[in-house]
């Protein structure tokens, strides 16, 4: 088995083109990064067979961006990775303001490969009310 096998693969996310015109595969690392993506950015109830799938993270949209909405949203991310992503371990998550934007936080998320325990390290930005 190559090291690219113990991760798996998924159309890739997003969905793009590859170079012959086919739907893009992700395989290895890039496919886990991918497939956070997916979780976090997924509002469950959007997938008919698995309604409970993803992150609440748009539930925030319209949420004052305060220390403590922050602290919910570390919650959220860390609880949906636990579930949805057993091929790593979190380490941490820090959900900070967006200095740039006063209406959103940005979301950093360390964590572990567990089939390597290669680390990785992946930034989310998540639009607020304000």
């Amino acid at each position: 088995m190559n090291g690219t096998n113990i991760y798996g693969q998924g159309m890739s996310f997003p969905p793009r083109l590859g170079a012959d015109g086919r739907m893009a595969w992700s395989s290895g690392p890039d496919n886990i990064r991918e497939a956070i993506m997916l979780i976090l950015l997924t509002q469950p109830g959007e997938r008919l067979m698995l309604p409970d799938f993803g992150g609440r993270l748009r539930s925030f949209l319209f949420e004052p961006n305060t220390v403590a909405i922050r602290r919910l949203l570390q919650d959220e991310i860390q609880k949906a990775l636990r579930i949805w992503e057993p091929r790593i371990s979190v380490q941490s998550v820090a959900v900070e303001a967006d200095a740039g934007d006063a209406h959103a936080a940005v979301a950093t998320i360390q964590y572990q490969l567990v089939a390597t325990q290669t680390g990785g390290l992946i930034n989310v930005r998540i639009q607020l009310a304000g």
